[in-house]
């Protein structure tokens, strides 16, 4: 019940609320996700492994909000966004919820290590994790568009 009391404080705050479907922000978001993914991979090969971590998790969240766009729903949190994710859409978040973890373990401390190996490895997932989502966007219909609008509706009042 926590999750769910933590989106209504943000809907409160209109931190997250539904707006117009955007195709065009879909397609930018989507377009963002891509250009992260393609830096990540160029990090690593460079060896900066650190600034890898965090844009192959912003590829995964830049995917995920290109995803909310497509049925319009919007979110300025990116714990909101990850919870939402199971919640609305049901889908498996532990991936991205880890990668986020990763991230600011990364990007905010000092006294972490990463290896090259890990950091492949996190960007393979985050490819895994960006295919399944396209995917997933693929198959919605007008009607699934709906019955997530519907679901978010109703999970937060």
């Amino acid at each position: 019940m926590g999750d769910i009391n933590f989106l209504i404080k943000l809907k409160k705050e209109k931190k997250i609320s539904l707006v117009e479907p955007s195709d065009e922000l879909r397609k930018s978001y989507l377009q963002k996700s891509e250009s992260n993914l393609i830096s990540a991979k160029l990090l690593l090969k460079n060896g900066r492994l650190e600034e890898s971590v965090s844009l192959a998790y912003y590829s995964m969240y830049n995917i995920l909000i290109s995803l909310f766009f497509k049925t319009g729903i919007k979110s300025e949190n990116h714990s909101a966004t990850l919870i939402l994710l199971k919640e609305i859409y049901g889908l498996d978040n532990s991936f991205i919820l880890f990668a986020k973890k990763e991230r600011i373990d990364k990007q905010y401390y000092v006294d972490f290590s990463v290896t090259k190996e890990e950091v492949s490895d996190l960007i393979k997932q985050a490819e895994e994790f960006n295919a399944s989502l396209l995917d997933f966007v693929s198959k919605l219909t007008n009607e699934g568009i709906k019955m997530h609008r519907t679901k978010f509706i109703s999970l937060l009042n």
